[in-house]
């Protein structure tokens, strides 16, 4: 029987990846403040339960730094003009992470530099994790067509508090109280169902 590729994290073979969420894509992209608001989630649940995190900036030199909401103070920050995360030095700094086989991305644009990442980890045979809250674009049509091409290319489409408790695996999890309570009130809502465009509600 051939084996099925079914999605399964570790802690210990886990990485989360935040890409280019940076204040000058403020203003544009689609539901920002509520994107950001659950990589924070992600970020935080990160720290407690000791994920190894990956950040990128795309051009900051003009686009400025990752957003002050997400404290990346005490990570190491990759710089880069490519629009995959998996620069040189990138690749470097995951193998030194250890025994790395599955990323959680969160991050901008869907359709650009999150989908062309998802691209690259796949041909380097990871399992990619893409949090659907966490990821958006400056169009919701980008967005949606970016996840239907990532689900279609292989990569798994969750959400932060679905891979939150995957981690976790069991409520005995010492850490699980302080991620319940990260998870206690829902990720807000980043219009995946529902969103208004210049006055007129899609479906």
């Amino acid at each position: 029987m051939a084996s099925r590729r079914l999605g399964k994290v570790a802690l210990d073979s886990s990485s989360l990846f935040l890409c280019d969420m940076q204040e000058k894509f403020r203003p544009t992209i689609q539901f920002y403040p509520q994107v950001v608001a659950t990589a924070k989630r992600m970020l935080d649940a990160s720290n407690i339960l000791n994920l190894p995190v990956v950040v990128t900036e795309q051009y900051p030199k003009g686009l400025g730094p990752t957003v002050t909401e997400l404290d990346v103070s005490q990570l190491k920050v990759f710089p880069k003009t490519r629009f995959s995360m998996l620069v040189p030095d990138v690749k470097e700094h995951i193998k030194k992470l250890g025994n790395i086989k599955s990323v959680i991305l969160c991050g901008i644009e869907a359709h650009v530099c999150v989908s062309q990442t998802v691209l690259d980890l796949i041909e380097e045979n990871y399992d990619v994790h893409v949090i659907v809250d966490a990821c958006s674009s400056r169009s919701m049509v980008d967005r949606m067509y970016a996840f239907q091409r990532l689900k279609e290319v292989g990569a798994f489409l969750t959400t932060s508090e679905s891979m939150l408790l995957c981690l976790c695996q069991d409520a005995s999890h010492p850490k699980f109280r302080e991620i319940q309570k990260i998870i206690w009130d829902p990720a807000p809502d980043s219009g995946l169902l529902y969103h208004t465009l210049k006055g007129e509600t899609t479906v």
